[in-house]
């Protein structure tokens, strides 16, 4: 993590005490960019508290920036797991809803990105749970196969027309994944097509993990064939 950078930036924004759009977006950025783990995370905070406590000269206001980091220290933990990357790995099956559950779930507790990489969807309950992470402001972005994206019942065509980056596999073959990555924190990985029959009749599974290894290697995965079919 590029602490300089982030002090920086920081000292930037600070000079009208003030945090732009523009302002908010670039720290986004940097945070996407550089915060991949929960350590960094709180080492990111630290950084914030340590500028504020240089821009004051007031030793009252220095103890309540002192007070506020305490405060967070309790509420949320520097460093720590946070409930979603804390959860322990599991596996669901279908038919049932356990497995659309679990996608709905963490399509719905996503903060920052969802990266989706599935060979059709037709769900439109996950759907919903998708336009809805993006509408509020997570970074999504999918990658599915040319054999089913446009049939009937797709909803491929109106996860593109809300304005979702989405990269359609056109060779020969099949992209035939069927995962994602939240946060990069949890990984849903398994055999379950996003579509109503693999919940109402097919025997399917997923597993939900927040193994650091598994996360780093299917992101290494979706990235490479997001930088493949662009």
């Amino acid at each position: 993590m590029n602490a300089a950078e982030l002090d920086a930036l920081l000292r930037q924004f600070m000079v009208d005490h003030k945090l732009s759009d523009t302002e908010k977006k670039a720290l986004a950025r940097w945070v996407e960019t550089n915060v991949t783990t929960e350590q960094k995370r709180g080492v990111a905070r630290s950084r914030v508290f340590a500028t504020a406590r240089h821009a004051v000269s007031d030793p009252q206001a220095v103890q309540i920036i002192d007070f506020l980091e305490d405060v967070l220290k309790v509420l949320l933990p520097m460093g720590g797991a946070t409930p979603t990357s804390a959860a322990p790995d599991e596996a669901f099956f279908s038919p049932g809803d356990t497995c659309l559950g679990r996608i709905v779930s963490r399509l719905n507790g996503a903060r920052r990105t969802a990266d989706i990489c599935v060979f059709t969807i037709t769900d439109d309950r996950i759907t919903t749970a998708i336009l809805a992470a993006y509408k509020r402001g997570v970074k999504v972005r999918i990658i599915t196969d040319n054999d089913k994206a446009f049939d009937e019942g797709s909803d491929v065509r109106r996860l593109q027309e809300a304005g979702i980056p989405l990269l359609v596999d056109h060779t020969p073959y099949h992209m035939h994944h069927k995962f994602a990555l939240i946060d990069r924190s949890r990984l849903i990985n398994g055999s379950y097509n996003w579509t109503r029959s693999a919940a109402t009749s097919n025997e399917e599974n997923i597993t939900d993990t927040g193994d650091p290894a598994l996360l780093a290697a299917f992101q290494r995965e979706f990235d490479s064939l997001w930088q493949k079919l662009s």
